[in-house]
């Protein structure tokens, strides 16, 4: 399987280390997000990666030159001039894949079982599976009781999506920023420029089958600040 790191973005969060590199580059106990998520795909098999790149990206094309690109073949999607965002990003790095891929957030460490989670995603046939777990977010998915995604929150305005009449019966999920997806996506995406992929799970999800792959209890930090950064060093040596 071939996987994408979404290494695009700005990384406003982690100023002032993005004012002058890419998020991608942040170092946890001396090796940067992009090699340790890298290196984690690796030890499940993974050995052809695409990564975006925009936010200084000479910097990261000559981090994975100067490594020889980890022992693995990596494809660089380059979004300059315009960061394309989620749904852009993929789109626009679509030619890359023609069978089921997994995305992955560059700034995410966790140890979420990628053979499992593939194994889920393939069994069930779905469109989309998402990684979900149960932790504070001020933005949760709702799934149904058969795994399904059904609605979307964000707790702190109370705006809401959904594709059935009430979600007072579903789980409350966090979205991990892990997806597996295939393929036959991109001919549901209408959209072209800059948007984002969870406007079009949106509206996916009331027709086709998005399900969520629950790994609570297990480690995910979201490296986005510098003092996730302190807390990923405490787990990730």
């Amino acid at each position: 399987m071939k996987a994408m790191l979404f290494a695009a973005g700005l990384g406003t969060r982690l100023k002032p280390f993005t004012e002058n590199h890419p998020k991608a580059l942040a170092p946890v106990n001396g090796k940067p997000l992009l090699q340790r998520n890298i290196e984690y795909l690796k030890s499940f098999g993974i050995t052809e990666i695409v990564v975006n790149v925009f936010h200084f990206a000479d910097q990261i094309i000559d981090f994975l030159n100067e490594n020889d690109n980890f022992g693995i073949t990596i494809h660089i999607s380059d979004e300059r001039p315009e960061v394309l965002e989620t749904g852009g990003g993929l789109v626009n790095a679509k030619h890359f894949f023609d069978e089921d891929f997994l995305v992955m957030n560059v700034d995410i460490l966790t140890d979420l079982n990628i053979t499992d989670f593939i194994k889920a995603h393939q069994e069930n046939n779905a469109l989309v599976t998402l990684a979900v777990s149960d932790r504070t977010s001020s933005r949760k998915l709702f799934f149904n009781e058969a795994n399904a995604l059904k609605g979307w929150k964000n707790l702190n305005t109370n705006e809401e999506i959904k594709a059935i009449d009430s979600l007072d019966n579903c789980k409350e999920l966090a979205f991990s920023g892990i997806h597996l997806i295939k393929p036959e996506l991109f001919d549901f995406i209408t959209e072209t420029g800059k948007f984002s992929i969870m406007k079009v799970y949106m509206e996916l999800m009331k027709s086709e089958t998005i399900l969520g792959f629950d790994h609570s209890g297990g480690i995910l930090i979201d490296v986005g600040r510098p003092s996730s950064v302190l807390e990923a060093e405490e787990v990730f040596k």
